[in-house]
């Protein structure tokens, strides 16, 4: 099924990070979600970034696992 596949979605943010914080794909692909969160923490509301805890990590790696 097209929605569960993570492909677009990364891409899409790849792209974000190469704007927002400057890496290059590979610096992209070596990051953790962490340090995703990281750059994008200074351009969120706190409030909004608060939502995103470990449960919804955990959600997230469930549905779209490595390998």
């Amino acid at each position: 099924m097209a929605d569960d596949r993570l492909g677009p979605a990364a891409i899409t943010l790849a792209g974000m990070m190469a704007r927002v914080a400057g890496w290059r794909p590979g610096e992209f692909w070596a990051a953790t979600p962490a340090d995703v969160r990281a750059v994008l923490a200074g351009w969120v509301d706190p409030a909004e970034a608060a939502c995103f805890d470990g449960t919804a990590l955990a959600a997230m790696m469930e549905r779209f696992p490595d390998g």
